[in-house]
């Protein structure tokens, strides 16, 4: 193995074996402003009674300035709540979007994400990573002790959609502890890590596997298309916002702006056991929205998962995934451990699509602005969803 490779570090990436992408328990306010916690508390009614863009256009100001006392999750706290009101904003009227936001909330949300690196737009991040409370400070990040801080119309279909992903987030926290210890083991030949690594792995994926299969207990398909799905979208490759949204008084933006939708695909799970596990996608139009959905994750989880795709070894193929390979027919425990990551994974993507086919492709398309042939991040998907499903599988028939 390469000597000029460096052990991997969870800890180097803001992630935990703990508690995976998620971040320590999100603030739950922002300090010292009374005005945007006010709309985020509103908002769900202010939402039901379409009276959301009233309410904004009347304030002076939502955020007069970013205090210098602020820390990394008050500016989380308060993309969250910005991030919801500009998708409240534009997409509450579904039958006639807006296609401009008026400066006190252009101006805020911009400001507040370029500090976090990310655009002004809903992203995963905001819709799940930023938004939970555990009910009882003292239980673990689980389905029964978790809740959202932020909504839009709320109601148990909403909550239980979000709480789903939060819990999947935790528990692959373990998952990919394990995945780094496999990787640190290919690359000195400790053969021992490299099988405990991926046994903790498989667990950790088994956890995550039976979670996703709760998603329908309290989230029914046609609530969530009709009531959850309008809201995450975005503004590019939209038919309803053809030239995207206007950012009103920004400078910086000379004119219409196209992000994308929120989207699962945004999660960092999967593109790192994509990376890790040595799975390749060859070229389609899902693998490059895929890296364009970097652009909306925190920095230090786009940059775990370059880490994960420059981890080769001398013969330039992924490294965990070359040693296992070559390793194949003298160490058949080794072998089956890494096939067994291989098919949860795939697993995981079969139970995805046979949601992304009932709970969208398959509802009835009320209005143009909730498509039912594209996700949310404005992209088809099903046919390129079976594609990475199949390369998953191949990894270790070839």
């Amino acid at each position: 193995m390469r000597s000029t490779f460096h052990p991997l570090s969870l800890d180097d990436f803001g992630i935990s074996s703990d508690q995976g992408f998620l971040p320590h328990d999100p603030r739950e306010s922002v300090p010292d402003c009374q005005p945007l916690n006010d709309l985020g508390h509103e908002l769900p009614k202010l939402l039901s009674t379409r009276t959301v863009r009233p309410f904004i256009e009347k304030q002076h100001s939502l955020l007069p300035s970013i205090p210098r006392s602020w820390e990394e999750q008050d500016y989380r706290a308060a993309m969250r709540i910005l991030s919801f009101a500009g998708h409240a904003y534009v997409w509450e009227s579904p039958d006639h979007p807006a296609a401009s936001l008026p400066p006190q909330l252009a101006q805020p949300w911009y400001e507040v994400a370029q500090r976090l690196g990310r655009p002004p737009v809903l992203s995963y991040a905001s819709y799940a990573l930023d938004n939970w409370r555990r009910l009882d400070p003292t239980r673990p990040i689980e389905l029964d002790n978790i809740v959202l801080l932020q909504n839009f119309l709320g109601g148990l279909d909403e909550e239980w959609f979000v709480v789903v992903h939060i819990q999947i987030e935790r528990q692959a926290g373990a998952g990919l502890a394990g995945l780094l210890q496999a990787i640190n083991g290919a690359a000195s030949d400790r053969e021992p890590e490299v099988l405990m690594g991926l046994r903790a792995l498989a667990s950790s994926q088994t956890a995550m596997r039976d979670t996703l299969l709760r998603m329908q207990e309290r989230c029914d398909p046609y609530v969530y298309y009709t009531r959850v799905r309008p809201y995450i979208h975005g503004w590019k490759n939209s038919p309803s916002l053809p030239d995207g949204l206007s950012y009103t008084g920004l400078s910086t933006y000379a004119g219409p702006q196209q992000f994308r939708g929120e989207t699962g695909a945004q999660s960092s799970i999967v593109p790192s056991l994509d990376a890790g596990l040595g799975i390749r996608h060859s070229p389609d139009p899902l693998t490059v929205y895929l890296q364009e959905m970097r652009d909306y994750m925190p920095p230090l989880h786009r940059a775990f998962l370059q880490r994960l795709e420059q981890a080769t070894d001398d013969l330039d193929r992924p490294l965990l995934a070359g040693y296992v390979q070559d390793r194949k027919s003298s160490r058949s425990e080794l072998w089956a451990a890494y096939c067994d990551c291989v098919d949860l994974l795939a697993q995981f993507r079969e139970i995805h699509i046979g949601y992304a086919d009932s709970y969208i492709y398959r509802q009835h398309q009320s209005h143009v602005s909730n498509p039912t042939a594209v996700g949310t991040g404005g992209t088809p998907f099903m046919a390129y969803l079976q594609k990475h499903l199949d390369e998953t599988k191949q990894a270790t028939t070839d």
